[in-house]
């Protein structure tokens, strides 16, 4: 099963703690990290997302979906990168989630990431997905 272990700084002092650290030592500490999860062969993807400032929201509240350019929302709101671990539990991604090298302020959610059969595999769309998945036309499959 794949857990995404979604990162957001919930308050101001994960802002100040990385504001505060030269970024050498977030990327040391990221890479080992990362790297513990290759050794166990867990890690499937991962990525951390820029700046706020660069990122948009569509917001699909009314009729037009409405486009907010950055900063936007609430700290609390941001997502700042994420993992995806390819584990056997959840108890087992919430193991490697409370691994992270992150401080006060900070937080990991840990969710889930559907799989295709969790959907009626009598649906067209579902088996067009998994004709794409085995066609190899997703650059990332679910699969």
């Amino acid at each position: 099963m794949k857990y995404m272990l979604i990162m957001r700084a919930v308050d101001q002092r994960a802002v100040e703690n990385f504001e505060s650290t030269d970024v050498n030592e977030v990327i040391a500490a990221m890479g080992a990290y990362n790297e513990s999860m290759v050794d166990a062969g867990v890690l499937a993807d991962g990525a951390g997302l820029s700046d706020a400032e660069e990122g948009s929201v569509v917001d699909f509240s009314d009729d037009d979906p409405v486009v907010t350019d950055g900063p936007y929302g609430e700290l609390r709101e941001l997502f700042n990168g994420f993992w995806v671990v390819d584990v056997s539990t959840k108890e087992e991604a919430i193991e490697w989630a409370k691994r992270a090298p992150l401080g006060p302020g900070s937080q990991l959610e840990v969710r889930r990431i559907n799989d295709i059969d969790d959907f009626p595999q009598d649906n067209e769309w579902i088996q067009k997905e998994q004709e794409w998945i085995d066609q190899g036309k997703l650059k990332t499959s679910r699969g």
